[in-house]
């Protein structure tokens, strides 16, 4: 049975001032990471400051939404209640273009098909009316 989206009961993110610009891009179906404007390092998760040359001065830019999976374990039992229909499901480790990894779930391949160095590309699931999650693909031949 398929879930309703308006009762997401998977854990949910802790969305906070510093991380919001992250949760409200993925609502416009948009991948976005921190950018230093002295040295040009992207990094997530969020920070205050530039985590190599300390500066303040950050901005939020559009990331490539592309990246390979480094790591990735397969669930067989379920911890919260919200993902028991979905046992076995896979998390994995992805290192996007731009160097930072995201945790996450890959979709569209099998758990058995699922490699080290896979490339693939971001799809932004729309959880819940006020939550959308970035989840990775494997990458499809460009047109």
């Amino acid at each position: 049975m398929a879930e309703n989206k308006d009762e997401y009961r998977k854990p949910r993110p802790a969305v906070s001032a510093l991380n919001r610009p992250y949760w409200d891009a993925l609502r416009r179906h948009q991948l976005v990471l921190q950018r230093c404007g002295e040295c040009g390092m992207r990094w997530y998760p969020a920070a205050p400051l530039c985590p190599r040359c300390w500066s303040r001065r950050i901005e939020w830019a559009p990331a490539s939404g592309r990246g390979r999976v480094n790591s990735w374990v397969v669930f067989h039992q379920s911890y919260f209640r919200g993902f028991d229909a979905d046992v076995p499901y896979n998390v994995a480790e992805v290192e996007l273009e731009e160097g930072p990894r995201l945790l996450t779930n890959l979709i569209d391949v099998g758990n058995d098909e699922i490699r080290a160095g896979m490339e693939v590309e971001v799809v932004f699931d729309d959880a819940a009316p006020d939550l959308t999650i970035a989840k990775f693909r494997p990458r499809r031949a460009s047109a």
